[in-house]
């Protein structure tokens, strides 16, 4: 409770009772009404029982208004925990109430579009310098690989791979199922049911399988990546590994990347056989192709260059998520909420990247007719 007594020396405002956030509702209202216009105002604060923050605030934004209408303020009463809460709640309440922003006009979206993309720029530029630097990392560590964190590369493989075959044995199981039911469908039509083989094989050895594995493990394994190194970055333990002498690209970015660089390949040909088992199943099921046939015709019509095209894609997919997953870690600011933004931007441009580079091997495989 507030009373407000006037006195030779001024305004004397006596809060009684707890001062805590659930029992504000009933003397907030009692607090906006006090009016004292100018002069010296005393709160007295030694009938309050409890305090914490919320009550903090309701003190110290009425001290705000009696100054700003031009009074002085002083407490007594306080102990000195309330008043060390009190004075960092005052510190911390803004001047002046904030005010709606003023519409944005066209000259000022056309500014923002360029800071996005100056700022875009400087991205590009700064993720280029980190993969230079991992490459050189990587570089090093093959001339001397004594220098590689063995302990460290092992438990990495065991997250990225080990770990992650069940969710890509069934992906790829599923892939074929549909690939094959999906082609049947079609494929009835003319006849030609027995193509199905060359369909499944030739599209998940080539592209589905690795692809499809590449953007589990960015989601997976990337955004990973980029909590656990970026909770690191926000606890300031990459700043006191740079205090001790250690290297954060040496043993936080290479032992990932390097695992991600054996164990990607790895997984993909786990995708492409559980995806033909999965479409020789189906074939088997809804076309009346055998195991044997399904066999004969993979391996009389599909050449060794559609499993070796898709097992080419995977180094490069590997090290494109493992630079975007630790690139980004690196750029979390001190805050659980960048963390969290710095994640999902990494997932998000490494199944971007992923797909792109996919592109990129398509059009040069064809020109170059394999």
């Amino acid at each position: 409770m507030i009373h407000s007594d006037r006195d030779a020396d001024g305004v004397c405002l006596r809060i009684t009772g707890e001062m805590l956030t659930k029992s504000l509702s009933v003397v907030e209202k009692d607090f906006a009404a006090i009016q004292t216009g100018g002069g010296a105002v005393t709160f007295d604060l030694s009938g309050v029982e409890s305090l914490d923050t919320g009550g903090a605030w309701l003190i110290a934004d009425l001290a705000r208004r009696i100054r700003a209408a031009g009074g002085q303020v002083r407490y007594d009463g306080l102990s000195p925990a309330q008043s060390a809460l009190l004075d960092t709640v005052a510190d911390n309440i803004p001047d002046e109430p904030g005010t709606e922003g003023d519409h944005r006009s066209f000259s000022d979206w056309v500014a923002s579009v360029g800071a996005r993309t100056v700022g875009a720029w400087n991205d590009t530029l700064s993720m280029l310098g980190f993969l230079g630097l991992t490459l050189h990392r990587l570089a090093r560590t093959i001339v001397m690989p004594w220098r590689l964190r063995r302990a460290a590369l092992v438990s990495q493989m065991e997250e990225v791979g080990f770990k992650a075959i069940p969710i890509v044995a069934l992906m790829g199981f599923l892939i074929g199922v549909v690939l094959a039911f999906q082609g049947a469908t079609q494929l009835k039509q003319f006849g030609a049911e027995i193509f199905v083989v060359e369909l499944i094989s030739i599209s998940v050895l080539r592209e589905l399988g690795i692809l499809l594995t590449a953007i589990i493990v960015a989601g997976r394994s990337g955004s990973a990546f980029t909590a656990s190194i970026g909770s690191m970055k926000v606890q300031e333990e990459i700043d006191a590994m740079r205090t001790l002498g250690l290297d954060p690209i040496e043993v936080l970015v290479i032992p990932r990347v390097v695992a991600l660089l054996i164990m990607l390949p790895i997984l993909g040909f786990i995708a492409d056989i559980a995806a033909l088992i999965g479409g020789g199943l189906m074939s088997w099921i809804d076309l009346d192709v055998s195991p044997g046939m399904f066999a004969t015709r993979l391996k009389e019509n599909t050449g060794i260059w559609q499993f070796a095209i898709g097992m080419i894609k995977a180094p490069f997919f590997a090290l494109v998520i493992g630079v975007i997953a630790c690139w980004q870690a690196m750029q979390v600011k001190g805050s659980a909420q960048s963390v969290g933004q710095r994640t999902t931007a990494s997932v998000v441009q490494s199944i971007f990247m992923v797909i792109a580079l996919d592109a990129l091997f398509s059009i040069f495989f064809s020109v170059l007719e394999i």
